[in-house]
């Protein structure tokens, strides 16, 4: 079993990397942010937290040795289930993976107990983070709705489709309902260019300032790039496989603005 990183003196934020549809490249940034924040030089855990349909560890080309299915049937302690990418945290772009169950469905109807359980475990590993991410299941189940209170911090990552902005929108104001003051950060992801990426963030926060009568943050654009694809199919990493990317340029600047704020 690997050992956790030392402590730090305070807890990591948690990002909770959510999107309301699925198709939007929400697994594929959470990777991207878990490897930036790793160059950068912070220690970083990325959380697979789609109990249904599991697949950042096949994203990675990676296999875990333990994963949350472990922890769910009561197998393993959260901390035990931690798999190093790429070497783990200190090393040039790695970080600790907690995987989810790939491609059996087994824990898509797991109960909210077993959630919080997860969520309140989480919480005990980020003493010896600097960031925490997790990357969501798609949609507006409660699960997903409970990971995501669980977080100090909401990313959203749409396109400019109707129906993503329209799912985006459906999940934030569920949250609000719920008693959650969230105001998240907004990534468009596959813009043509970043002035259209740009346009679409300001229709989403036109109709959040309208109807729910706050304005969310901009995060900032991922134009598409043909290398995101080829990367993903290859399970290797964008900045690996294709280092002059501009889609991992533009991660890079997100993460600049993650950490400033």
């Amino acid at each position: 079993m690997p050992q956790p990183p030392v402590p730090r003196t305070r807890a990591a934020p948690v990002y909770a990397i959510a999107s309301g549809k699925g198709g939007v490249g929400k697994t594929w940034l959470s990777t991207m942010l878990a490897t930036a924040f790793g160059r950068a030089g912070q220690r970083a855990l990325l959380v697979d937290c789609d109990l249904g349909l599991a697949n950042v560890d096949v994203q990675l080309g990676v296999r875990p040795v333990a994963d949350v299915h472990s922890v769910v049937r009561g197998f393993l302690e959260l901390d035990a289930a931690v798999t190093p990418v790429m070497g783990g945290p200190g090393r040039n772009g790695g970080f600790d993976l907690i995987a989810g169950h790939s491609g059996s469905g087994a824990l898509g109807a797991v109960k909210l107990e077993e959630v919080a359980r997860i969520a309140n475990g989480l919480l005990r590993l980020t003493p010896h983070y600097d960031k925490v991410i997790l990357d969501l299941a798609a949609g507006i189940d409660p699960n997903v709705l409970r990971f995501a209170r669980a977080a100090d911090r909401l990313v959203l990552v749409t396109t400019e489709e109707p129906t993503a902005l329209t799912d985006a929108y459906a999940m934030v104001k569920l949250l609000r309902l719920q008693g959650a003051q969230v105001v998240p950060w907004v990534i468009v992801n596959m813009a043509e260019n970043r002035v259209k990426g740009r346009k679409v963030f300001d229709q989403f926060a036109l109709a959040c300032n309208e109807y729910l009568g706050f304005k969310p943050k901009f995060a900032g654009v991922i134009t598409r790039d043909p290398r995101v694809p080829d990367s993903i199919r290859a399970q290797t990493p964008l900045p690996i496989r294709h280092p002059q990317s501009q889609a991992y340029e533009d991660v890079i600047r997100i993460v600049e603005v993650l950490s400033a704020n």
